[in-house]
């Protein structure tokens, strides 16, 4: 057992022992005059709120807590994100289809498409180098990543019942990606619509790609010249084919240049299939002995 320590109030005299002397040696002070000495208790590392270790600490355990629950948040979240960015990307495709069919009629695409259900209306499906079908790919999965997919030769395309199509393009711009749908009639060489997008174009110059008054300028464009493919070209200083040019935009031109080789480049890896169904649309040619047949 530890000896305890004892001082004299009078004299300041320490005593060791398991009690008080009767009388202090020094100064014959009684022990009532004698207080027992207690050793201040060890304070830990985290003890001072005011410290170092204390802070480096406290920040610690806060900055794990709030990491946390953000990952807990971003977890509970991503489902409804990834159906957000899912409807956000089935709404453009339609508002790309109808955009046509809404300037005729003088309303708003938006209004047009509300309702119109794309599960009812859309077949999508991808396919290969050759225009033919490819089965067991996720069309939305390829559209997060669209020049990665056509470097792999896939090409996701949405078809409509009327037998119009969709197909998703994408390109450099000005400052980064744009992408967009490119709405096609069913002679596969109208264009009923086009949505356009972009990274980071500039306010107010190319930004305007993004817009709905620039975007109907492309109404009724075509992208073939007979059996020849020429796309549709935005023209500094105005366009001038009126069948396959769209004015560029002014002070924007290397954003309407990355436009013009987004569309020549996205639609290209679609001709296969565009050139056997422009076929199959057109109207079978009837011979010579057939039409005196007919006359008779």
């Amino acid at each position: 057992m530890a000896t305890k320590k004892f001082k004299c109030n009078v004299c300041g005299y320490i005593h060791e022992g398991d009690a008080a002397p009767a009388t202090c040696p020094v100064c014959s002070a009684p022990a009532s005059e004698f207080t027992e000495i207690t050793e201040p208790k060890k304070k830990g590392m985290f003890s001072d709120t005011n410290g170092n270790a204390y802070i480096i600490l406290y920040s610690t355990v806060m900055v794990v807590i709030v990491a946390t629950l953000l990952a807990l948040a971003a977890l509970g979240l991503q489902k409804r994100q990834s159906e957000n960015e899912l409807n956000e990307k089935k709404k453009s495709i339609l508002l790309s289809l109808y955009a046509g069919d809404a300037q005729k009629q003088g309303v708003a695409a938006e209004e047009l498409i509300q309702s119109v259900s794309y599960d009812d209306v859309i077949d999508a499906y991808v396919i290969d180098r050759e225009g033919q079908r490819v089965e067991g790919e996720n069309v939305f999965t390829l559209l997060n990543d669209l020049p990665a997919a056509f470097a792999d030769g896939k090409f996701p395309i949405f078809e409509a019942k009327d037998s119009r199509v969709v197909i998703p393009v994408t390109g450099m711009g000005l400052w980064g990606p744009v992408w967009g749908y490119v709405a096609l009639e069913k002679d596969m060489n109208t264009v009923a619509g086009i949505i356009m997008a972009h990274k980071g174009e500039t306010p107010g110059l190319g930004d305007e790609i993004a817009t709905t008054k620039y975007q109907s300028k492309f109404i009724g464009k075509t992208i073939f010249e007979g059996d020849e493919f020429v796309s549709v070209t935005l023209r500094k200083g105005g366009a001038k084919d009126p069948a396959h040019e769209v004015d560029a935009i002014t002070g924007g031109t290397k954003t309407s240049d990355g436009v013009t080789a987004m569309l020549r480049n996205s639609l290209e890896n679609y001709l296969p299939l565009l050139e056997s169904k422009r076929q199959a649309e057109a109207p079978a040619e009837v011979s010579n002995v057939e039409n005196v047949e007919n006359n008779e």
